[in-house]
């Protein structure tokens, strides 16, 4: 049976993980930036984005340029579950379809992942930006299952995604905020069909200026991460990518392990159901019938799907920023590195 497919890999994201922490709208009230913001009040604004700059610019708020893109690496490990697993097959001579296998029990699931993608973006109006999300990454997981046989599956492949997303942001002096969701379709090679990601961040911090350039600033911030996968998937493999049908004695093994559980521990109810699908797989495992499909359906998500944040950037100037993000408090982890630039338009 493939786990390859069981496999989460996008989310991974993918992901496609894009976290928006560009410039943020702000004023500064202390004496020795009052100058600056004198001279804010007194820009003429004459670019289309974002819609209410000029309006902006006349209360001394310090807005971000309106266009931007921006380059992200990355890396996140987290814990999966897998649930209502359906399994067929399909060969020259049979044709099983879809057939639930409720007792199949899994153990702890790792999804292990990186993402490198762009996000154009723009500011819409001083609070809002909207933005797209194009991304290329790589997925590791590793299924383990312990019910009816000990066995663990190490599944990698490529993933692909493509989103948009939206971020709600504001300041009041040097502290701001922000609420970042996008929602990306992630499509790992191995699935028949993507799979929808819904992430939601909520950030806030504080931002430092430099003495001597008020366009240049370092920021830190808290806050918590959502992520929620779509959970129905489903796909179809040979058996020879599912299982290690060429390793002599590891299909040995399985397929010893399999009628020990079936002669000594299986339920009536249990070995009718393994006589529909799972006998006719571990049959075709033992004849090293490389080429029969397995076909599979299952509901699968996230572990946990908040976790919490800490990041940090320095902004150069108006136009060029990096920053960083940590995944941490859960059994999510990860790392966020990014370079953004920003444009007038």
């Amino acid at each position: 049976m493939n786990f390859k497919t069981l496999i989460i890999s996008s989310l991974f994201a993918f992901v496609c993980f894009n976290f928006v922490q560009a410039q943020q709208p702000s004023t500064k009230v202390r004496e020795k930036f009052e100058t600056y913001r004198d001279s804010l009040k007194q820009v003429t604004y004459n670019y289309t984005f974002p819609v209410f700059g000029q309006g902006a610019y006349n209360k001394g708020f310090d807005i971000p340029y309106p266009v931007g893109i921006m380059g992200n690496f990355m890396f996140m490990e987290q814990g999966i579950t897998v649930d209502n697993l359906q399994l067929g097959l399909d060969t020259r001579l049979i044709n099983i379809g879809l057939t639930p296998v409720n007792f199949i029990q899994f153990g702890n699931n790792v999804n292990t992942s990186y993402t490198v993608n762009v996000r154009p973006d723009v500011w819409v109006f001083p609070f809002l930006n909207v933005y797209g999300i194009f991304g290329y990454g790589h997925s590791r997981t590793e299924i383990n299952l312990v019910y009816p046989i000990t066995l663990q599956f190490i599944v990698e492949q490529n993933v692909s995604s493509v989103g948009v997303g939206l971020m709600f942001a504001g300041a009041v002096g040097s502290v701001f905020f922000s609420v970042d969701a996008n929602f990306t379709w992630n499509k790992p090679e191995l699935l028949d069909e993507a799979v929808p990601l819904r992430v939601t961040g909520i950030r806030f911090g504080h931002s430092h200026v430099f003495k001597n350039r008020p366009d240049r600033n370092i920021a830190i911030w808290v806050g918590g991460f959502f992520m929620e996968t779509g959970s129905n998937t489903s796909g179809q493999l040979k058996l020879k990518d599912a299982l290690p049908s060429a390793d002599g004695v590891k299909r040995d093994e399985i397929v010893n392990n399999y009628y020990q559980w079936y002669n000594n521990e299986a339920s009536i109810p249990q070995k009718v159901i393994a006589d529909q699908i799972l006998t006719p797989i571990v049959e075709r495992l033992a004849d090293a019938d490389g080429e029969a499909v397995i076909k599979y359906g299952l509901d699968k998500q996230v572990q946990q799907k908040w976790n919490g944040i800490i990041g940090a950037q320095y902004q150069a100037n108006k136009s060029w920023m990096f920053r960083t993000e940590l995944g941490v408090l859960g059994n999510r982890k990860s790392v966020l590195l990014s370079l953004n630039y920003r444009f007038l338009m």
